[in-house]
């Protein structure tokens, strides 16, 4: 053996005995360094597949010659939409990975063309007068318009194309947060919703015990507040002292995307028993002075941030006055789904601002010396037997206090905590009144101990509301007020 032999075996022979010798216990082998994950721009260019890729290549440029197809310019949207439904079927059978890689193709090679966009932003910067801005507006506007609108526009066409887009922005909104590559996709579609669903074209109808079983399914499926156990509970809520409204678009017939819930009473309610007792009596409706929306639920995921529920009230307001006249009250009884969650990571330095006296009252009543500091583990503990607690209980008042201030009080950039308070404010109603005891149910005591909430819809104070709250004040009654006071 030669010289240069026997160098290349000894190095050979070292190379092995390393990789044989084991880590020192305790001491982690060097994790390999993951390669980064190739754009669609590369990979449509590749010729292998690689790593956890989950189309290859050459299916990966089919799947983009199709999507060109069906967003081409130069077809008509009949065209365009027969195309976008070949895609459409593919896309029903593939993999969740393989989604994501037409996802991905959408978001990144059909955006708005970066150097034409560029030159129409500085074109507007650049504008001297309005009549210059208004034209460099103009530009700018088809500047952002992309072959990416056009497609998804194309997917709307088909029959089903609209429910296939609502599921895919679904599919979008379940993915992890931090996951931003889709963003420029699900922005576009909520930009899309926002207009193919305003309010102009949507339908109100009244949903009743003779509507068709299908949509009576939908009922039951969609109901996100207080589910409905039977098809006896759900005839007692389309009884004919109640009345039940969902607001409908041509695209998806029999499907309704928002539907409310209303109890016409006497007064306004303060416990959701009642409401869904099956068994109590029918009120008599022509002595009717109050509509009470007792459940607000939203029916498709895919519409999340396209709002209509301000809109949806408001029109079952006005067609309850027309078939109503007595009717001078317009409230809901709701549940307020995050304060216990809200009250268990906020309570101590919340009840550390308690006044004196209901502070050394609540203190006795939790077994701790009064100059002790209050932990809201023992509220939240004491809190339990929230139904058991007599009315004049330093328990139930210091939760009602927390309750108010959670409600009238707490917000983050200017918006309610709770999301139901949320919608309810942000549509013009005021925090009106505190229920105790208002939802007994299982539910209603891992949301809030049993509380429920009215807000109550002034029709005439709507904006001001709504100008309160863009202030970062939250519209409240005086019985709230009070509460809060102490």
């Amino acid at each position: 053996m030669n010289l240069a032999s026997e160098w290349i075996t000894r190095g050979v022979s070292k190379l092995r005995t390393a990789e044989a010798v084991p880590a020192p216990v305790g001491e982690a082998k060097p994790a390999a360094k993951a390669a980064p994950a190739r754009t669609s721009h590369e990979r449509l260019k590749a010729t292998l597949r690689r790593g956890a890729e989950a189309l290859a290549p050459r299916v990966l440029r089919r799947l983009m010659e199709d999507l060109q197809a069906a967003s081409a310019e130069q077809v008509s949207e009949v065209e365009g939409g027969r195309r976008a439904k070949d895609v459409m079927d593919w896309y029903a059978t593939a993999t969740p990975a393989e989604r994501q890689d037409l996802w991905l193709l959408v978001c990144e090679q059909f955006g708005p063309d970066a150097e034409r966009l560029q030159r129409a932003r500085q074109h507007y910067d650049q504008a001297d007068s309005e009549l210059e801005r208004g034209q460099a507006e103009i530009a700018l506007r088809r500047a952002l318009s992309s072959a990416r609108t056009r497609l998804l526009q194309r997917f709307a066409v088909p029959a089903g194309g609209m429910r296939f887009l609502l599921d895919l922005r679904s599919e979008l909104l379940a993915l992890p947060k931090s996951d931003k590559r889709f963003a420029a996709l699900d922005a576009e579609l909520e930009h899309l919703f926002s207009t193919w669903f305003d309010v102009a074209f949507l339908e109100l109808q009244r949903l009743s015990w003779d509507s068709p079983a299908s949509l009576l399914e939908k009922l039951i499926q969609y109901e996100a507040v207080h589910d409905i156990r039977s098809w006896t509970d759900l005839k007692n809520r389309l009884d004919s002292d109640r009345r039940c409204y969902g607001f409908f678009h041509p695209r998806l017939p029999g499907e309704p995307l928002i539907f409310v819930e209303v109890a016409l009473v006497d007064d306004i309610s303060d416990s959701i028993t009642p409401l869904l007792d099956e068994s109590a009596a029918t009120a008599d409706i022509s002595r009717a002075s109050t509509a009470i929306f007792y459940s607000i639920s939203n029916t498709q995921t895919g519409l999340r941030g396209v709002s209509f529920g301000d809109s949806l009230i408001k029109h079952v307001a006005q067609t309850l006055s027309a078939e109503f006249p007595r009717l001078r009250t317009f409230a809901t009884l709701s549940p307020i789904p995050g304060f216990r969650s809200w009250l268990a990571k906020n309570g101590t330095p919340l009840l550390a601002r308690m006044a004196d006296k209901p502070r050394g009252e609540l203190a006795r009543a939790l077994g701790i010396a009064p100059k002790l500091p209050l932990d809201a583990a023992l509220l939240l503990e004491a809190a339990e037997k929230a139904a058991q607690l007599p009315q004049n209980s330093p328990v139930r008042r210091a939760l009602l206090w927390c309750a108010a201030h959670y409600l009238g009080k707490e917000s983050n950039n200017g918006r309610p905590l709770d999301p139901v308070a949320r919608f309810h404010l942000g549509n013009g109603a005021r925090v009106e009144r505190l229920n105790w005891g208002g939802d007994p149910s299982a539910k209603g005591a891992k949301q809030s101990f049993g509380l429920m909430v009215n807000y109550l819809y002034d029709l005439k104070k709507i904006d001001k509301h709504r100008s309160l709250l863009a202030q970062g004040r939250m519209p409240v009654s005086r019985d709230i007020e009070s509460l809060i006071k102490g």
